[in-house]
């Protein structure tokens, strides 16, 4: 009998929806499969015979009978292939290798001082060779690469513009695809923070989630029904450059009063070389130690720089009323400090029945809320299409 392309992109289907309930439910037996999905059983029972002959799902013994002969409990091989999540920041690179669940087998942050983009090529190269070494065994091993880039990345995964990064137009994916195959994701790293934060951190339960990445500028990942919202040109979630004060200071991109010139780590910097002047400008981690200490002027200056953050959260949650705002990268770091002054802020400045269900907090990734997301992208590729062979 002749198989057709539909039976095949059915079946195909079908072992995705298979592999993707184990995913979720582990352990389960393949009757609690049949009875989840609505598929019979012989045909649950002859996809999960292939994903085991695949390495991608294992049994674990009996479970629990519920009269008649025990079920064989399944579970996803989580180790049958790595995952390589590389976070391009402006003053140091974060790769972490993950397993296909997300937890960090290694990890490695690499300073930069030149941001050309052969550099930071020959960077990424050397960085993920190194994390390779010595990798746990697996039929599959290293199964793709996501890459995070502060800056405007279109459809086709180039990086179209990063100005704090002196880069314009950058082919990432296919000047690494000769050395690290074609499983290349590249988005921008706000982007991949939201996705982070919603498959590992603190969106695991929110479909509707605003990332905010707070480093040298602001940027966001927007997720709605629990998909990411990317725009019409893919390069949706600008939210620094939005407005905040008509005649404010002068931003990277031309206009004045950008939110990121009064909310970012940068805009915290810069205020605070202006109150200690010399000759080494302070460091967020000097400044943070300082205001801990309970330096009045530390204190001071992150509740402006927490009542800037209020007003821009304020105008976000007016405008897409979200279940969740994440607020992630460098400055998340200083969370307690200006926590109170943001939430203040926020209160006065938002509509109550838009705010009533709006929760903020932090990430729980730490800095690590881009290079997760970013690896997560090359294992959903792979794990889609499970009709792979060894």
């Amino acid at each position: 009998m002749k198989i057709t392309g539909d039976q095949q992109l059915i079946k195909k289907m079908n072992k995705s929806i298979v592999l993707d309930t184990i995913r979720q439910r582990q352990p389960l037996s393949r009757a609690d499969i049949a009875a989840g999905i609505g598929l019979n059983k012989a045909t649950v029972s002859s996809l999960v015979s292939e994903l085991i002959n695949s390495n991608l799902v294992t049994e674990i013994g009996p479970g629990e009978s519920s009269g008649g002969r025990k079920p064989t409990l399944l579970l996803f091989n989580k180790s049958a292939g790595f995952a390589i999540g590389v976070d391009i920041r402006v003053s140091d690179l974060l790769a972490v290798l993950v397993d296909l669940e997300g937890n960090v087998i290694r990890e490695k942050s690499v300073p930069l001082s030149d941001f050309s983009p052969e550099i930071v090529l020959d960077q990424i190269r050397k960085t993920i060779s190194l994390l390779s070494r010595k990798l746990p065994e697996s039929p599959y091993g290293i199964i793709g690469i996501g890459i995070g880039v502060p800056g405007l990345v279109d459809e086709k995964s180039n990086v179209v513009s990063a100005p704090n990064l002196g880069w314009e137009h950058v082919d990432l994916a296919g000047a690494l695809a000769g050395d690290l195959g074609d499983n290349i994701h590249i988005d921008n790293e706000a982007n991949a923070g939201a996705i982070g934060e919603k498959l590992y951190g603190a969106g695991r339960d929110s479909l509707n989630l605003i990332y905010l990445s707070i480093g040298v500028g602001i940027g966001s990942g927007i997720i709605v029904g629990g998909a990411l919202y990317r725009g019409t040109s893919n390069f949706s979630g600008e939210v620094g450059h939005m407005t905040v004060a008509e005649n404010g200071p002068l931003c990277r991109c031309g206009n004045r009063g950008c939110w990121e010139t009064l909310a970012s780590e940068k805009a915290l910097l810069d205020r605070a070389a202006a109150i200690w002047p010399g000759d080494d400008a302070p460091d967020l981690e000097d400044f943070l130690k300082a205001a801990k200490q309970g330096d009045e002027e530390a204190v001071n200056l992150l509740n402006e720089i927490g009542s800037q953050l209020g007003v821009g959260l304020a105008n976000l949650v007016n405008i897409l009323n979200p279940e969740l705002i994440v607020i992630g990268n460098r400055l998340s770091l200083a969370g307690e400090l200006f926590e109170d002054a943001m939430l203040r802020t926020i209160k006065s400045r938002s509509l109550s029945y838009h705010r009533k269900k709006t929760h903020v907090d932090f990430a729980k990734l730490g800095i690590r809320s881009t290079a997760l997301g970013a690896a997560s992208m090359p294992i959903t590729t792979f794990l889609t299409d499970p009709d792979i062979n060894i």
